[in-house]
């Protein structure tokens, strides 16, 4: 798992402060938290972490959180927002946790940049006691819906930038993955998280940018892209459909 560099961290706290305040994202974290089944007395370990909204939500109900993230500034940024919570530094495949210590480990849009999930699960099963409860939240990055006049452009754009990641199409896998790697109960809920204003448009335009830097779509073809999601955000038309999985196991 590479470090971000430093205006990685801002674009990316950017984004999630953006997103972490919708309604939809709400609703995912608080069904995440209701999936964990914490008590006041469990640990939860919450894997890439970032601002750490999540860890304080869920350390307000009473459980011991530990935040573990690789980006510093991102630490930084939790413990300044966030006292509840303990954050450390740490990977996902090395958790800098003890065997069978936490009763929860949650990751939220984290298996998509990991190149060895399975590596990665067997990290959750090392630190989860044998009760303990894993939820996974992500999205497909190659199933987002975008309406457009041009909806070949609009699939070479997203199919390029899902196709910049390690593991774009994650969550469908993780079902699968999860009952290879001895997880119990494996269960599998959907949700759509629907955009229709101009609030998705930086999203938009950094998937164009990145189709252009990846040689994918000329750069002409994807501003007149762009220029046409913006005019739909203006006449009230945009539609942005993001598919989003929670995938919950018992240890």
């Amino acid at each position: 798992m590479p470090t971000p560099d430093l205006a990685d961290t801002d674009r990316l706290l950017a984004r999630l402060d953006r997103f972490d305040l919708t309604p939809e994202a709400t609703g995912l974290r608080s069904r995440a938290r209701e999936l964990l089944r914490a008590g006041p007395d469990d640990t939860v370990v919450d894997v890439g972490c970032g601002a750490g909204r999540a860890a304080a939500e869920i350390a307000a109900a009473g459980p011991h959180v530990v935040g573990v993230d690789l980006d510093e500034r991102m630490l930084d940024t939790a413990r300044e927002r966030h006292p509840g919570p303990e954050f450390r530094h740490g990977d996902a495949y090395a958790l800098p946790l003890a065997d069978g210590s936490v009763q929860g480990y949650r990751a939220e849009k984290v298996f998509h940049s990991l190149g060895d999930p399975a590596r990665a699960l067997a990290e959750a099963r090392r630190v989860l006691a044998p009760e303990g409860r894993l939820v996974l939240l992500g999205q497909d990055w190659d199933a987002y819906m975008v309406d457009s006049a041009d909806p070949v452009l609009t699939r070479a754009i997203v199919a390029s930038y899902a196709d910049g990641m390690p593991d774009p199409r994650a969550p469908r896998r993780q079902r699968a993955l999860l009952m290879e790697s001895g997880f119990r109960r494996v269960e599998v809920e959907g949700r759509v998280l629907l955009f229709t204003d101009a609030e998705v448009l930086p999203m938009l335009t950094g998937l164009a940018s990145a189709a252009v830097a990846a040689g994918a779509v000329p750069a002409e073809r994807a501003a007149a892209w762009v220029g046409e999601q913006r005019g739909r955000a203006e006449e009230g038309r945009l539609f942005v459909a993001i598919p989003f999985l929670l995938v919950s196991a018992g240890r």
